[in-house]
Formats: C-alpha cells, structure tokens, sequence
C-alpha cells in the first residue's frame, strides 16, 4: 500500500510534469472564438479551441449555399435576377433583368461574397424557403450536429443561423469535393460573361486568397478561402491548402477580431501543422 507521503510526492511529480512538459496544439493562442484545424485527408482534428460551440458564421454560409445550389441546378442554368434578388450588404452588384448562369452566379458568391447572388441561387428551388430548407437538410445529410442550422443563404444575421467550427470544417471538406467549388474557390480574379446592362461583365475578386498568396504561411500552401464577416459574429474565415509534405489541411476560426489578427489566426495554425 503506498503511504500517504509517497502518495503526496507521487501528484506533486505529476503535477511538476504537467507543468514541464511541451505544450501541444491546444497551447497555441488565436484572437478567435472558437478554431478548430482538421486533417483533410483523414478527418482528424488537430487543433480544437470551442470547435464545438455554436457560432455565427456571417458569409461562410455560402458554402452551403453554393453546395445546394449544384445539387438543385446545372452549371449551364440561366437564371434571371430580379428585384427580389437585390440585397444589403456585400455584392456583385446585379441588375434586374441580367441573365446570369448557376456558374457565374457561383464566382460572385464565393469570390466577392454577394448577397444578391445568394438570393439568385435560390431560384434553383423555387424560393428561398424550398432552398433554405434544403441546406439544413444537407447539413443532417453531412452528419453535422443539431448547432448547425441555416436561416437564410447569405448569413446576414439571424440568430437562428449557426454553426460550429468542426462542422464548418466538414463543410469546405464537401464543398472541395466538388469540383466546380473547388474549382471557383481557388480563384483570385474572374470576369464574367457580358451582359447588357454591363458589357464589359462583372469584376469579381477574392481579396483574401490574393492576401493569402501574397504571403504563404511557413511551409504550407493556401489554394482556396471563403470569408464572412457581420457585426454581430466579428471575422471568419474557412482556408484551405497543403503542407510540405503534401498533406490537405482545413483551418476554419469564428469570432475573430480584425481582419489582420483573422490572417494571423490562419498562418499560424497553419503553419503550425502544414507540415
């Protein structure tokens, strides 16, 4: 039997060496809320800080969004904006009466985040009921946990529009499976189709992903980014990329401060694990 002076020096060794040892992932600090930093290829989360915490997601929405939108339509569909489809907040700045295709719509919802073409997609539904119940039906579909939930396609806020950082992760897992978003994700600049009223077509750019390839975390490469941003969730953002050694990494963070701490947040989980 130990004696009670052995057993005193056996959790003061152990607590000595909690205190010594290396710190781990969970060491690491971010101005986020809440981050988690999967493994893409396995699913294994190698960074967790409130990865499971429901948040606010503010544009990050759009990858579901744009995931339904594939399921429900073609590439090649036209669709026809009207004024239902205008919408505050971030755009591609549509006009009524444009005739856009599901694809070019894509480049605007992903690259500059409009709200307009978020609310065009749904026409591929019928409604933005019909769409929105879709995503939340995909979500179950994914497997991701009853904190996900979608109120609307844009994430402008509504309190009812949450999700958690490892289902977000699970979501750009989907969305980079399919190869049209993978596709759209992975670009800096697109210039789509003319149409009447803008004959020279719409300008779009993913201002974070230039960021990101104008400096490269250490050892390890972005090829693909979604943001979001609203008062009320502060900055998100979804990346991307691979290591050194050719493995695929997820780093999603939530509740973030400035967008300069947001990009810090990412280099440096990134290249932290892009190994």
């Amino acid at each position: 039997m130990i004696s009670v002076r052995k057993r005193m020096w056996l959790l003061v060794g152990l607590a000595l060496w909690w205190c010594l040892a290396p710190v781990r992932a969970w060491g690491v600090s971010t101005s986020a809320s809440a981050a988690v930093l999967m493994d893409a290829d396995t699913g294994q989360v190698l960074y967790d800080h409130n990865g499971s915490r429901r948040m606010l997601i503010a544009s990050t929405t759009k990858l579901m969004t744009a995931l339904v939108a594939l399921e429900l339509g073609e590439p090649s569909q036209v669709i026809t904006v009207t004024a239902a489809h205008m919408a505050e907040g971030s755009s591609m700045y549509l006009r009524p009466g444009e005739r856009l295709t599901l694809e070019e719509l894509l480049y605007g919802l992903l690259l500059c985040s409009g709200n307009d073409a978020a609310l065009a997609l749904t026409e591929c539904a019928g409604g933005v009921a019909p769409f929105v119940e879709r995503m939340n039906e995909k979500a179950r579909q994914l497997g991701l946990s009853e904190k996900t939930h979608f109120a609307n396609t844009s994430g402008l806020f509504a309190a009812d529009n949450t999700c958690t950082a490892r289902d977000m992760a699970a979501i750009m897992a989907a969305a980079m499976e399919e190869a049209l978003c993978r596709e759209v994700l992975s670009t800096v600049d697109h210039t789509t189709a003319a149409t009447e009223s803008q004959p020279e077509g719409i300008v779009l750019r993913n201002k974070y992903l230039d960021w990101f390839q104008e400096k490269q975390p250490e050892g390890f490469t972005v090829t693909a980014c979604k943001n979001g941003y609203i008062r009320q969730s502060k900055n998100c953002l979804v990346s991307y990329g691979t290591g050194a050694s050719g493995k695929r990494y997820i780093c999603v963070t939530a509740g973030a401060g400035t967008a300069v701490q947001l990009m810090q947040d990412h280099r440096l989980l990134l290249s932290t694990y892009g190994k």
